[in-house]
């Protein structure tokens, strides 16, 4: 499937196996929005920044949301708990990234340890293959970070839809203009 990646589609996969494997986590929906959000002058970060969401704030929000699963965060949300002042009340008292994993202890060549991050999760894997659904869907050979960003709002259940909805991002209102967009560019 990869094939049908442009050159900056497949910047972004690469990025969002880099931030997982950071972070010793699978590939995931955060990582997805990470890696479009690494090229600062593509079409998605553009009609993001329209809308007056900046990506740093973005990337900050997926930090937050980084240490606790999706189910975890839901049931804090559930019992009034605001994660983000938690997590920003830590930051403060420990500094930025005090809740990001240890890096992986040093290992001695030649031995291999087992996979802790980079495959994909099959929220992420779902989100791929949407978009390369909306590709087809717009009758497109490649798939670009445009698709992707589609992709992530057409799962619409996955931590990046969660942070784009906190930063007020109207997902239906995205993806609209991502697809006039690319109607008018074409």
């Amino acid at each position: 499937m990869f094939e049908k990646f442009t050159e900056p589609a497949r910047h972004v996969v690469r990025h969002a196996r880099h931030e997982a494997v950071e972070g010793r986590r699978k590939v995931d929906t955060e990582h997805l929005l990470l890696g479009v959000l690494a090229d600062g002058d593509n079409l998605a970060v553009r009609l993001l920044t329209d809308l007056g969401v900046r990506p740093d704030d973005l990337r900050a929000a997926v930090g937050r949301h980084a240490g606790l699963g999706e189910a975890d965060a839901a049931a804090l949300r559930q019992i009034g708990v605001d994660l983000a002042a938690v997590v920003a009340r830590i930051e403060e008292s420990f500094g930025p990234d005090a809740l990001r994993a240890a890096p992986p202890p040093w290992r001695r060549w030649g031995r291999r340890r087992p996979d802790d991050g980079g495959s994909f999760s099959p929220r992420a894997k779902k989100v791929l293959e949407l978009a390369l659904r909306e590709a087809l869907g717009l009758r497109h050979r490649h798939i670009g970070t445009e698709h992707i960003l589609l992709g992530l709002l057409r799962e619409g259940h996955g931590v990046a839809a969660l942070v784009l909805a906190e930063a007020g991002v109207d997902l239906a209102d995205l993806r609209r203009r991502v697809e006039a967009a690319l109607r008018t560019a074409a």
